[in-house]
């Protein structure tokens, strides 16, 4: 029986030295350990060949048994510990686009006013949204789609039946999974050269600046108002751009804050949160199904705007859309010098 291990031994020794997979010098030994087997179940008992293998089949099973329940043990802990260990993050390509990239934002790069260096700056650029929702789900998918190459969001909700009215990104399948993930899977299915980071968690106090700081750019697209004048705090702070969008029934409104070019803050512009009632949420008064589309489609064009520079962005400006009547209007925001957050950056 040692001969045949040490033939074993030396067999797997050398196919390593000659380059053989682990696969192919595996069933190398398993031929000639299934050889032994079959021998010792053939020959009679006596056998000169028997006996100088080990008399009896028995020792050959039970090594064979123990070696399964180690490799077994091994392959449970390789599972267990690529659970445990951090995913790793795609990390945005460097250097120049790859032809399936040029083919794919070609539409963008024959634009006089993005061009091959406005689609690298989308892809360097690094977008978080807050809020999976009817807002920031199409904001997500174009944004994706126009392969802005980090786009981080953030969002503690599920997804509902009730969503799926408005929330187009997120499919009857996802009911019950946690809205970034649901977003996040569609996005990395629409476009896989783009990284995204979801955060199933509240905007809160604790991570606003520091996650924020991580950023470029902020999308707001929630439904309170304390997450609202939170992202306006940090990235005032931050002296980071905001796009906020919000709807209403049949209306929509939009605008970009960004007190470090000189524009006002969203505090400006809402020195108070409305008192309860008089701003109730889309649950309450109902919203168009497609105008969450329409807004946040906007939020997304006006958020490559600002990224590439192309155009005017809608800073000091807010625009106003009633899908009711067809009807678009913009109107002048002024800062507030005792704004409270902004006031001193214009002092």
């Amino acid at each position: 029986m040692v001969w045949i291990l040490l033939l074993m031994a030396g067999l797997w020794v050398l196919g390593a030295r000659m380059g053989a997979s682990g696969p192919a010098r595996g069933f190398l030994v398993g031929i000639i350990f299934a050889g032994v087997v079959l021998l010792h179940l053939v020959l009679p008992d006596g056998a000169p060949l028997r006996e100088s293998t080990g008399g009896s089949a028995a020792p050959w099973l039970l090594l064979a048994g123990a070696l399964g329940v180690i490799l077994l043990y091994r392959e449970l802990l390789r599972r267990l510990r690529d659970r445990a260990a951090p995913e790793e993050e795609s990390p945005v390509p460097d250097g120049p686009m790859s032809e399936t990239e040029l083919q794919r934002y070609a539409r963008h790069i024959v634009l006089r006013e993005l061009g091959g260096p406005g689609q690298k700056r989308l892809r360097d650029a690094k977008v978080l949204v807050i809020g999976a929702g009817g807002l920031g789900a199409p904001a997500l998918q174009y944004l994706a789609a126009a392969g802005v190459g980090t786009i981080g969001v953030i969002d503690d909700d599920v997804v509902e039946n009730a969503n799926l009215q408005r929330q187009v990104i997120h499919r009857d399948a996802d009911i019950g999974m946690p809205k970034v993930f649901s977003a996040q899977a569609a996005m990395e299915a629409q476009n896989p050269f783009v990284t995204v980071k979801p955060y199933h968690r509240r905007l809160d106090d604790e991570i606003a600046a520091e996650l924020v700081g991580d950023y470029d750019l902020v999308l707001d697209g929630t439904d309170n108002f304390d997450t609202r004048y939170l992202a306006n705090r940090v990235c005032v702070a931050a002296g980071k751009p905001l796009i906020s969008g919000a709807l209403s029934q049949w209306e929509g409104q939009l605008s970009v804050f960004h007190p470090a070019d000189g524009t006002p803050c969203y505090q400006c512009i809402f020195p108070e949160a409305p008192a309860p009632g008089l701003a109730p949420s889309c649950a309450e008064a109902g919203v168009l199904g497609p105008l969450p589309g329409v807004v946040g489609a906007m939020m997304a064009v006006e958020a490559v705007k600002v990224i590439t520079g192309a155009g005017a962005a809608l800073t000091g400006e807010m625009l106003i859309y009633d899908a009711l009547y067809g009807e678009t209007r913009k109107i002048g925001l002024k800062r507030r010098e005792a704004c409270p957050v902004c006031g001193d950056l214009h002092g």
